[in-house]
């Protein structure tokens, strides 16, 4: 050691601390790079040399493992600058600049604080004092060439990968139901559970077309999907469990099940606080691409098929954006119905009319990111009814072809779901055999293991019988489904399909799902009618004009005829007689109900007609006191007269409301039996001339 070296080294800096930082870049280096961790160790005694007491020399290797790229979760490095910071270090003690940073950042504000403190820095090469200018120098230059060395190693191992993905034979971590061959190949996994799991969820996604609808029918069938640990205790071991949409999403979203080689999905990017983070990179950006590079469960046009569905399925605000997978709710057009004005997709609304709920077309698009009066709203019922005939008239052709497609796909659900039932309690047969091989190995004395090890296969025989028990109810269910009653029954569906269509019986979800084969989209636009513009599969377009649905106040106005009617009958009816009279012509309200006596009151006084109490009051009737005050009797003996038919009476109202017809010169006279009675005056001049007095 050079004389230099301690002039640089004063009483100031002994009687401070030495420090000696150790690091490793990582476990592995650390347990195999053993000789440059005693190196690095060995510097203790250059710090003795330069005047160190042993006890006064702090080693900080809390950071072994770690890379130096940068300070973050470097607490031993972050203690090393705290204690230059406050003047606690005489000296630093590293084996080269690489151990204490790679970042040129982190280098030179450890220089900066040394200069300030006036704390010596000491590597393999000697003595440096960042105070002095040449020593500065210098350590920025190793600080430098460090993080260069760093950006070539790093450059020449990712040239490496990538040179070796671009010809495809990059061994990457493969998702399940894909291994590696001997060779080196990617292979389909051997386990042939697995790959009819996988073959099962592709299948049930191609029939529902939603990654939700696919989750729910495992659930529902109780089918259990595979998954691998990938790190950790129990690396490698397969587990079975309920299926997630996670797991969905991210398996319709892998290339690697379409056969096709892919490098450069994601990209890690730094964001403050979080410690990996990577996000995914645009088809077009992906660096390397190889399409049929290996055997997959679906081919490419399959796989881009899916990207698409996915894409439409998912619900956001943005325009366009909003899937058409069929959904809950009656609005037959739901996901399909784009506005005529702006060309936005238009939201379905439900509104309870009538006690029960009808479907609205609404766009949104100016009220949600404008601020202003949405497009055009307009009822669904008649557009829906407009559409369901459309339908009708297109699927009739091609009725028998859909009742054997719907046979097919049955029986092919049924096969389907019997295979993956089967392999289930192939599994099930296989560790309730492991589990008594393990029981019967077991020392017989080891009362603790042979218990447990007892127990185990218990559960295992119980999980047997109920997958066992279900395998049969589901068989017997399945028969039913294919015997040929149901065949007969599918295949009456091609003379019978409108009837189906209109049953109330069918989901409305099931009849989106027959729409989507037939229509892609539909565009509305309001003005006089609306214009219904109908866009097929294939491209061919039709265009449809329906009247506006009235609105509700002509709606509940009462037809002319009707009050043509009711003013026609009043002349000779009561309110309740109207109402009979015009139920049995088969008229109607608004809402499709029978008229009453209360119902006919109204229509008089909206349309202001006149009762018939008024009209018989016009044509000079009298009530009974009146006419009882011009005869001189009773209003008893009115009533008696009107209901022995002496007088007329005209009823008018609910029970025995009546008026009388006026009546002229009249006497009323004693007749036989003691009763009184109106007599005209020639009847008693005649009766008198013949007769006598009465």
């Amino acid at each position: 050691m050079s004389a230099d070296r301690f002039q640089k080294v004063t009483a100031d800096h002994l009687r401070r601390d030495a420090f000696l930082y150790v690091r490793q870049s990582s476990l592995r280096q650390v347990m195999e790079n053993t000789e440059s961790t005693k190196r690095q160790y060995a510097l203790r005694e250059r710090a003795v040399s330069l005047g160190w007491p042993i006890e006064r020399i702090h080693v900080i290797d809390s950071d072994l493992g770690l890379s130096g790229a940068n300070a973050q979760d470097r607490d031993g490095f972050q203690r090393l600058v705290a204690e230059v910071a406050n003047a606690h270090a005489g000296i630093v003690l590293g084996l080269e600049v690489s151990r204490l940073a790679r970042n040129n950042a982190d280098w030179h504000r450890l220089i900066e604080l040394a200069a300030l403190t006036q704390t010596l820095i000491l590597d393999e090469d000697g003595v440096y004092d960042p105070a002095h200018f040449n020593d500065r120098l210098l350590l920025g230059l190793k600080g430098a060439m460090s993080e260069a060395e760093l950006h070539v190693l790093k450059a020449r191992l990712q040239g490496g990968i990538l040179n070796k993905a671009r010809r495809g034979e990059l061994e990457m971590p493969l998702p399940i139901g894909l291994t590696y061959h001997p060779d080196r190949t990617v292979v389909l996994d051997p386990d042939q559970s697995i790959r009819a799991a996988l073959q099962l969820l592709f299948d049930t996604f191609r029939q529902l077309q939603s990654a939700t609808a696919t989750v729910k029918r495992f659930r529902r069938e109780g089918w259990l999907f595979p998954r691998r640990i990938r790190r950790g205790t129990g690396k490698g071991d397969l587990h079975w469990g309920p299926l997630d949409h996670c797991r969905v999403i991210a398996i319709l979203h892998n290339p690697r099940y379409a056969g096709a080689f892919v490098y450069g999905r994601s990209r890690q990017v730094y964001r403050a606080g979080h410690k990996h983070n990577s996000v995914n990179v645009k088809r077009e950006d992906w660096q390397v691409f190889i399409q049929d590079a290996h055997p997959g469960y679906i081919d490419w046009d399959e796989f881009e098929r899916n990207q698409v569905t996915l894409r439409q399925n998912v619900a956001a605000w943005s325009q366009g954006s909003r899937g058409s997978v069929p959904r809950e709710g009656i609005g037959l057009l739901q996901g399909r119905v784009i506005c005529g004005i702006c060309g936005a997709r238009m939201r379905v609304r439900y509104q309870r009319v009538g006690g029960k709920l009808e479907p609205y077309y609404m766009c949104t698009e100016n009220s949600v990111r404008r601020a202003d009066k949405s497009c055009q709203t307009m009822r669904g019922v008649s557009i829906d009814e407009a559409i369901s005939a459309l339908v009708l008239e297109n699927v009739a052709p091609a009725a028998l072809e859909l009742a054997l497609a719907v046979e097919g796909e049955i029986g092919a659900r049924i096969e389907q779901a019997a295979k993956q039932r089967a392999i289930q309690l192939t599994r099930a047969r296989y560790d309730a055999e492991l589990a008594r091989r393990r029981y019967l190995n077991v020392d017989p004395t080891n009362r603790l293991v042979a218990d447990t090890l007892e127990a185990d296969w218990n559960e295992r025989l119980r999980h047997l019988d109920a997958l066992q028990q279900d395998h049969d109810r589901q068989q017997q269910a399945d028969q039913k489904l294919l015997s040929d009653e149901a065949r007969t029954r599918i295949r009456q569906l091609a003379h019978d399909f409108p009837r189906v269509w209109n049953d109330d019986r069918v989901a409305p979800l099931e009849r989106k799902r027959m729409l989507a084969l037939l229509i892609d989209d539909v565009t509305l636009i309001k003005a006089d009618k609306i214009a219904i513009h109908v866009r097929f599969r294939g491209g061919r377009t039709t265009t449809l004009e329906i009247d506006k649905p009235k609105p509700i106040s002509l709606i509940r106005k009462t037809p002319p005829e009707v009050i043509r009617q009711v003013d026609e009958l009043l002349e000779t009816c009561t309110d309740s007689q109207v109402a009979v009279q015009l139920n049995a012509l088969g008229y109607k309200n608004w809402r499709g109900e029978s008229f009453t006596h209360k119902k006919v009151r109204r229509i008089r006084s909206v349309y202001q007609l006149k009762s018939r109490f008024e009209r018989l009051r016009a044509r000079g009737m009298l009530n009974a006191a009146e006419l009882a005050s011009r005869l001189g009797v009773s209003t008893t003996s009115i009533y008696h007269w009107g209901r022995d038919g002496i007088i007329s009476e005209h009823r008018w109202g609910e029970g025995d409301r009546c008026l009388y017809e006026p009546l002229g010169d009249v006497v009323v006279v004693k007749g036989q039996g003691g009763r009184y009675a109106p007599t005209p005056p020639t009847f008693i001049a005649a009766q008198s001339a013949g007769q006598g007095a009465i």
